[in-house]
């Protein structure tokens, strides 16, 4: 048999991981041939293929990033996209595919296998952590443990100068990594999309925080939004799957801060620095696990599911099911943060 995998979206720490135990477990004990398909369903769609072996995933698995490069293609708005990928995988003589990715890579997973027939199992990536068919997504823990660290370098700076930094972290719909970072990295604001921010609130705390002689840090999601305004835009462009680019409330809100306050504001936008470098020890076994199953399902022909974490326990949910909603954070528990704002 031999089996396609792909990494679709935006790359994320532990994406080798899964790819290597999905060969490892593959080749050794099931006697499975692999092909790797280039940045994301770019690579079914155009036929762009590596050959997958043992050889080929030695030595990956602390490397960030994906061997086999990602995209955010959608198939399902390319001309003749559908057509073209049951051609080529018949032309690789694939059996299956093992699709990683997040919410809009395993969308198309889902409809492809559901409405075309593709047999297809999935494997949850994103460092938002938004899917809620599983508890956890691998690269959240790392993209957590960056920011934090960020975050803890950044008190000093902020107290020499005593002015206020305002931290621009990644979460379009789900504020997991501001909400995580901000309480782990001591901080005196985080704001997420989820819940709008009052300005006046916002500024109160940052005044409360430097009446306590301490120079405030503010955490804030890039989907964060104000109760009067509407998401911060980088430009109007579209991708693939319709979102737009988000970055930019970090500035703005640093701009606010300090003309309401009268205290100096700045930013700091940690962007694709959260996506990048080695995974961390959770991670890497997350993701390990999540390829040992995956394969699994392939081999019971259990396709249209995708792996999922609950508990300790590693299961298998309908890829419908997985990309049906988001995941997003509770309003009591960011209440329940709230004791250390300002």
């Amino acid at each position: 048999m031999r089996v396609g995998v792909l990494t679709g979206g935006g790359d994320c720490p532990g994406l080798n991981a899964v790819i290597r135990a999905v060969v490892r477990k593959g080749v050794q004990e099931y006697g499975y041939d692999f092909t790797g398909f280039r940045d994301g369903w770019r690579g079914p769609l155009e036929g762009d293929s590596v050959r997958l072996d043992i050889a080929a995933v030695r030595g990956i698995l602390p490397r960030g990033g994906t061997i086999l490069g990602s995209s955010r293609t959608n198939p399902l708005k390319a001309e003749n996209g559908i057509r073209r990928i049951k051609e080529n995988l018949a032309k690789h003589e694939v059996e299956a595919l093992i699709a990683i990715g997040g919410e809009d890579t395993l969308g198309v997973a889902a409809r492809l296998t559901d409405e075309y027939g593709v047999p297809v199992v999935g494997v949850p990536k994103t460092i938002d952590n938004d899917l809620s068919a599983t508890d956890y997504t691998f690269g959240f823990d790392t993209a957590v443990s960056i920011a934090t660290e960020a975050i803890d370098r950044l008190h000093t700076t902020a107290e020499s100068h005593m002015r206020v930094l305002v931290v621009e972290v990644m979460g379009r719909h789900a504020g997991w990594i501001a909400l995580h970072s901000g309480l782990a990295g001591g901080a005196n604001v985080i704001l997420i999309p989820e819940q709008r921010f009052d300005l006046d609130q916002v500024c109160a705390w940052v005044t409360s925080r430097f009446k306590a002689s301490y120079a405030p840090i503010v955490v804030v999601a890039e989907g964060a939004m104000p109760k009067d305004g509407d998401v911060v835009l980088k430009d109007g462009s579209l991708d693939s799957f319709g979102h737009v680019r988000l970055s930019g409330v970090g500035e703005w809100l640093a701009k606010e801060i300090e003309k309401r306050t009268g205290k100096e504001a700045r930013t700091t936008v940690l962007g694709h620095v959260q996506r990048g470098g080695t995974p961390s020890a959770f991670d890497r076994w997350l993701a390990t696990r999540f390829g040992l199953h995956a394969i699994d399902a392939v081999r019971d022909g259990d396709f249209g599911t995708m792996v999922a974490l609950r508990g300790t326990d590693i299961v298998r949910v309908p890829l419908a099911d997985a990309t049906a909603k988001l995941k997003t954070v509770d309003p009591a528990l960011y209440r329940e943060v709230g004791v250390f704002f300002g």
